[in-house]
């Protein structure tokens, strides 16, 4: 292994600030504990975690407990310390999956006095409620645009419109007048949820543009997590107690909204394009009426601690993550209906247990203390994970950045980096530092379109004020091409949430076990820097959650 060096302090710790020498060689200590990173052993935690006999790891089944099992053996065969609950490496997380009971009813009331019944499947659909198993709602109806409201952005989809009390309609068209980190936070559905709440309402219909036949049932349920106290601690779809109905509409449902109102959906939403807000009262009132059925079991997140050297440093926490679940069995595709989730996530796994066996290995340990985290319910939407970053099982003030691995896709020789997140904050440098010590570069995102910061676990932790990022593959190709994000979307067609992503795919072991080092390096870094991360300055995710 080839590569440009950390610097050494007296004493054998590892300057940090500017932590690369002019030598071209890892130091003693790193050297061998890196090295003996191994590709079988990386494969061999892949093979077990995609075994059928796991049935795809779908969280409270005893799939799952198998992987539960198989990483708190590795943990202690690695020296690391249980972080858990109770003195266990694990955190409970209660999950709830909710689902719409056959019968669910919404009526408009016109202007006029007469009452229209809308048909569930075309004109609407509604998302179950975990924390009401029967709910009757009527109000008046607002229309409020994309369901932003950030005046300090100069934009404010609900100045001088009144939603208290009444239910509130939002386009799901996204805006374009914002950069992608704005974009990408103000229109995720929690978001528009805890917005609309915040001025009073009392529900939230989600309103389709283009027109539709039929809308889409929320597949299998929707899953929250559920606190000590047996109220709903994590959800997606769920605001609050004051937002009790949550529901879609088609484009022709919504054009039946504005009847009557001071302006149609044509020139609002050709007013919401050009970049200014179009909210407006409806003049129809809705009656929605629904009941739900739950389905409740135990799943957990797995813990482990590598404690650090400095006695004050100790105690504060750099936290790598990967999740450990995946979809299950479910519906056959060529013959198969056990979704394995070989890359999806148990690669992120393997590069966990691996980076796990480097400190082991090191005489010396960083300054901070490392949590090694596996979460649950991240196919169910970042659910464990965001419980853990709300009630971490260490003081949250003291995390002071998170490192996510979910799916790097070791399709290829890994040449090249994406690390989502890392713009926003100093661990840029760190990241910066790691890659070029094992002759990596750093690119910027290839697929910008799919979102990826916001869709796995590290935004968990940035919703929190906690730095984070999470290194995906980069472009570059041994082959010059350098079309990697094309292999890998043809992948993704073939295999991705799959029952074929299993051990008879596509796979770079080597690439893993360099994945496994790269992130170890940052990892390292961050744990042995004093001073703390910190977000750059003027940055949104910074200045929206920091005081958190």
């Amino acid at each position: 292994m080839r590569v440009r060096s950390f610097a050494l302090l007296a004493g054998g710790i590892f300057t940090t600030g500017t932590a690369f020498a002019q030598s071209t060689e890892i130091p003693k200590p790193l050297r061998n504990p890196l090295d003996k990173v191994s590709a079988a052993d990386y494969k061999a935690h892949v093979q077990y975690l995609a075994d059928d006999k796991l049935q795809g790891r779908l969280p409270g089944t005893a799939g799952y407990q198998m992987a539960v099992n198989y990483v708190v053996e590795q943990y202690k065969k690695r020296g690391v310390l249980p972080a858990g609950e109770n003195g266990t490496y694990l955190q409970t997380v209660r999950l709830r999956r909710a689902f719409t009971e056959p019968g669910a009813t919404l009526r408009l009331q016109a202007s006029q006095g007469s009452e229209q019944a809308l048909t569930y499947g075309s004109d609407f659909t509604f998302y179950p409620n975990p924390a009401e198993a029967s709910t009757t709602v009527a109000a008046p109806l607002v229309f409020a645009g994309f369901g932003i409201s950030a005046p300090e952005l100069g934009y404010d989809d609900y100045a001088g419109l009144d939603a208290k009390g009444k239910i509130v309609v939002v386009t799901r068209e996204e805006p374009k007048q914002f950069p992608d980190a704005v974009r990408l936070y103000n229109t995720d559905v929690l978001t528009i949820l805890q917005t609309a709440a915040q001025h009073g309402a009392v529900g939230v219909l989600l309103a389709a543009v283009k027109p539709t036949v039929h809308l889409p049932e929320p597949p299998k349920g929707v899953v929250s997590v559920l606190g000590t106290d047996g109220k709903v601690a994590v959800s997606r779809t769920y605001g609050g107690p004051q937002l009790r109905v949550l529901g879609s509409v088609s484009a022709a449902t919504l054009q039946r909204l504005f009847a009557g109102a001071a302006t149609d959906t044509t020139a609002a939403l050709a007013s919401l394009r050009a970049g200014k807000p179009a909210s407006v009262a409806l003049l129809p009132r809705l009656t929605a009426t629904q009941r739900t059925r739950y389905q409740d079991v135990e799943s957990y997140n797995v813990v482990g601690k590598i404690q650090g050297a400095d006695p004050k440093l100790r105690d504060e926490y750099v936290v790598h993550t990967a999740h450990l679940d995946h979809l299950g069995v479910g519906t056959t595709v060529e013959g198969d209906s056990i979704y394995n989730g070989a890359h999806d996530n148990a690669t992120g796994v393997a590069s966990l247990l691996e980076i796990a066996g480097v400190y082991s290995r090191l005489k010396e340990k960083p300054r901070r203390s490392v949590l090694i985290t596996m979460v649950t319910g991240e196919e169910m939407g970042l659910l464990g994970s965001a419980y853990f970053a709300r009630n971490p099982t260490v003081p949250k003030s003291q995390i002071v950045a998170n490192i996510n691995t979910d799916m790097p896709t070791i399709i290829a020789p890994l040449l090249s980096v994406v690390a989502l997140g890392a713009e926003n904050s100093s661990l840029a440098a760190p990241v910066a530092e790691a890659t070029k010590a094992l002759n990596l570069t750093v690119e910027a995102d290839p697929e910008p379109a799919q979102n990826r910061f916001i869709r796995s676990d590290q935004y968990s932790f940035v919703t929190q004020g906690i730095p984070a990022l999470h290194i995906k593959y980069g472009n570059k190709t041994a082959d010059g091409q350098n079309n990697l994000s094309l292999q890998v979307q043809k992948w993704r067609a073939r295999y991705y949430h799959k029952p074929q992503d299993g051990m008879n795919g596509q796979f770079d072991f080597d690439a893993g076990r360099k994945y496994a080092q790269l992130n170890f390096l940052i990892g390292y870094l961050i744990a042995n820097n004093p001073t703390r991360p910190t977000w750059n300055t003027g940055n949104f995710f910074g200045e929206r959650f920091a005081k958190k």
